[in-house]
């Protein structure tokens, strides 16, 4: 009798996370500038982020370094949405006042007012210029080139000077410009406003002072007038929709600026102006809780004095222990900084009136020509840091996530944010993890608006693709400094070269394999070069993990992609009847999704989308219009057939019904698309590619072929000069070649029955050695005067 089976019973169950080869799993580190090292990330509020990030003070184009910022923390943000899963509310301040508004703002409409009423070249303008200009060189270079005296004469002969050292005295113009970084775009402004003065006081004196010249003028000296006219008519300009125009045409410009580099918007835009009333209250609270003071004048500082050190209130965050504030917790160091307090203060602030030097202003009392909105102190507005605490605390309290930047805010914008917010909440920790983009250079020089040496972002994108651009800051660190050079977009040029290529091969091989249909031919496909591929797959997403995990480390993760790539490309070369279509695409698939997940993409995206996608051009229900599309397409079709039809009937070479489809896949189908890629089994590969890119390769492919036969043509006209400069040289007989007019007369006395010298001029006998010597030139020019006569004979038989 059978055993029976043993009564059913609960299976015991092993809980996987036990086992030994997942407890190590990856966690998501960054690296914050308050800990200056990688820390585990932790929102306060579950799977919910809060983010603010400083946005720009409009006064200017968007340039490379905005890119390299806000792109950066672009894909960190759809990092953190699109691969870890969290919700991210993602808030971006406008600073739409400020004394780089303000002061570009004036300049602009002074130096309108005065092309206006420019109607004439006039001595009076050029006077106007010269005075300007000397005002700027006077200003700008005291601390180098200091005058005699501020008489025009003893300017101008600072000038020269200062000309003749540049020529003649390396070491004093580099110690010039390692001491003002400046001093270089004063140099360039000055010499520019020079040349124009020149120019207009030759027109001047050749009756050429129409209004054209006269605007002529006005632009070229436009850096040294634009501060001269201030100092006289700044405060005249009491017209607030003159520094709202401008901020308002330059924040359009970086809106428009983003959405080329295809930067997400932000999920909450905050201007400064809409929150000065915010703004005032929170000022009024830092000065009731002891940490600010007001001035005679009407403005009011922040008290770094009190508030560093400053004991907390027994009822706020943190109270569980004795606590004090701190002042300047990301650059501790650079508390007494004065270069970087004053710049930080704005050019149109003094701060003659603050009881403390490292005090910076919450409040600034207006002077004419400068918006101002009321006050318990008096008309105002507010101070550059203030806005950022204000309108922060206004949308997510007195905490957040995460706060970001450049680098370069981070001393003393971002430190003295945090001073006065964590002032007014009276609170321990403002912001959880501070994230800083690093500086940009171009070619090893540093850019920036304030230097006049930037490449704008509407330049960048003439020279490079938003998704090059983005390749090419995924390549580097978010929070290290980055050199933009030629040879980096090369690099970025060739990668993105290879995952196109990848691309196209792999949509080839998905749509050809889906078409055929073909029924099984009893075999798996799923041998070990495919478990390979598969295994590489998954370890590829697990270090991609454990690169982005570490700080979002990009520049990694970017490498595993573009290995992953590499090793498939590799599978790919056993031929299509030897590869699993499948495997292929899943690995496409999924480098697919880790692409368009940093940005990479474009339009949208449906599960079986292979590469980066295509911007649709109409919407959905935009009739399609067959014939425009499919009639390039069968034309060409129809052209082959005509082709292959005449050269049957002709009974053409298989030589030439082979030109003919080369010109098909070369000539024809490049400009529609359609890229042909011969098989080991006879049958080609159908690709879909950008024309572009095609038609490119096509003409550099023709360009190669070209420069080999125009080398080759220039090796054999080479060789047949140098055949016929020795068949030149053959016509000559032996017998003959050291005899007058071939030699110089009187040179030999006799010669044997050959033709040899045997005697010089003078009788003596040849000595052996020249003997030996001139009977070897004998031999072969013998042998050349022989090859000469048979070329003689072979000419003529033709």
């Amino acid at each position: 009798m059978a055993q029976e089976l043993k009564k059913a019973t609960k299976p015991t169950w092993y809980d996987p996370l036990k086992s030994a080869s997942l407890t190590d799993q990856p966690v998501l580190k960054v690296y914050n500038s308050l800990t200056k090292e990688k820390v585990e990330f932790r929102s306060a509020n579950g799977k919910t982020i809060k983010w603010y990030n400083c946005g720009p003070t409009v006064y200017d184009a968007a340039h490379l370094g905005h890119a390299r910022n806000y792109m950066s923390q672009d894909i960190v943000r759809r990092i953190l949405i699109d691969y870890f899963g969290y919700d991210v509310h993602f808030v971006m301040n406008i600073t739409d006042i400020d004394d780089k508004i303000i002061i570009r703002a004036r300049h602009n409409h002074l130096l309108d007012q005065l092309r206006a009423t420019s109607t004439v070249l006039s001595e009076p303008l050029l006077t106007q210029a010269n005075e300007a200009w000397r005002a700027y060189f006077a200003s700008k270079l005291k601390t180098v080139a200091l005058p005699k005296s501020g008489s025009p004469a003893d300017i101008d002969a600072a000038w020269s000077e200062l000309l003749n050292k540049e020529k003649g005295d390396e070491k004093w113009w580099s110690d010039a410009k390692a001491a003002d970084e400046k001093f270089t775009m004063h140099i360039a402004s000055l010499r520019k406003a020079k040349e124009g003065i020149n120019r207009a006081a030759t027109a001047i004196s050749s009756n050429q002072t129409s209004q054209t010249d006269a605007s002529a003028l006005i632009d070229a000296t436009s850096d040294v007038l634009a501060p001269y006219l201030d100092a006289k008519l700044g405060s005249s300009l009491t017209d607030p929709s003159i520094s709202r125009r401008l901020a308002a045409h330059w924040e359009s410009a970086f809106y428009s600026d983003m959405s080329k580099l295809r930067i997400l918007p932000a999920d909450t835009i905050t201007r400064v102006t809409e929150y000065v009333p915010e703004i005032v209250q929170f000022v009024q609270q830092i000065v009731r809780n002891g940490y600010a003071y007001a001035t005679e004048d009407g403005s009011v500082y922040f008290d770094t004095r009190a508030f560093d050190g400053g004991k907390a209130r027994s009822d706020v965050q943190g109270s569980e222990q004795e606590w004090s504030h701190f002042y300047a917790k990301l650059q501790p160091g650079k508390k007494g900084n004065k270069e970087a307090l004053e710049e930080g203060e704005g050019a149109l602030s003094s701060g003659a009136s603050k009881r403390f030097p490292a005090d910076f202003a919450l409040w600034k009392a207006s002077k004419p020509g400068e918006p101002a909105w009321p006050s318990p102190w008096g008309p105002g507005r507010p101070g550059w840091h203030i806005e950022c605490s204000v309108m922060a605390s206004e949308i997510f309290g007195d905490n957040m996530d995460i706060h970001s930047g450049g680098i370069d805010l981070c001393f003393p914008h971002h430190d003295n944010e945090i001073a006065q917010s964590e002032a007014y909440h009276d609170c321990r920790q403002w912001v959880n993890y501070f994230l800083h983009t690093g500086h940009l250079h171009i070619e090893g020089l540093k850019m920036s608006k304030s230097l006049k040496n930037f490449i704008t972002v509407q330049d960048a994108l003439e020279m490079y693709s938003a998704r090059q651009l983005r390749l090419a800051f995924l390549g580097q660190l978010w929070s290290s400094p980055m050199d933009f050079k030629q040879s980096t977009m090369l690099e970025v040029k060739a990668r993105e070269s290879s995952i196109n290529n990848f691309f196209s091969v792999v949509k080839a091989l998905v749509i050809e394999s889906r078409s055929n249909n073909v029924a099984s031919d009893q075999q798996h496909h799923y041998n070990e070069p495919e478990k390979e591929l598969a295994a590489l797959l998954i370890e590829t997403q697990n270090t991609f993990r454990v690169a982005l995990c570490d700080s979002f480390n990009t520049p990694d993760a970017l490498d595993r992609l573009l290995e992953l790539i590499s090793r498939t490309n590799v599978y790919l070369q056993r031929g299509r009847s030897n590869i699993n279509v499948n495997v292929v695409e899943r690995v496409a698939g999924w480098v697919t999704k880790m692409l368009r997940m940093f940005g990479l993409g474009e339009g949208p995206v449906t599960s079986s989308t292979i590469g980066w996608g295509e911007v649709e051009m109409g919407g959905t229900n935009v009739d399609v219009d067959r014939d425009a599309i499919l009639m390039p397409y069968l034309k060409t079709l129809s052209s082959f057939r005509d082709g292959v039809r005449q050269l049957a009937i002709q009974q053409a070479s298989a030589k030439e019904i082979l030109a003919l489809c080369d010109k098909l896949r070369d000539e024809d189908l490049a400009p529609l698309g359609v890229a042909l890629d011969d098989q080991e089994d006879g049958k080609a590969l159908v690709k879909l590619v950008n024309p572009e890119v095609l038609l490119r390769a096509r003409d550099e492919k023709a360009a190669a072929a070209a420069a080999k036969a125009a080398k080759k043509a220039a090796a054999v006209e080479a060789e047949r000069a140098k055949k016929a400069a020795r068949l030149e040289k053959g016509k000559i007989s032996p017998t003959e070649m050291f005899k007058p007019p071939n030699v110089e007369d009187g040179l030999y006395g006799s010669w044997d029955d050959k033709g040899i010298p045997v005697t010089d001029n003078e009788g003596k006998d040849i000595s052996k050695a020249k003997s030996k010597k001139l009977a070897k030139e004998w031999e072969i020019q013998d042998k050349l005067h022989r090859e000469w006569k048979e070329w003689l004979e072979a000419e003529k038989g033709e």
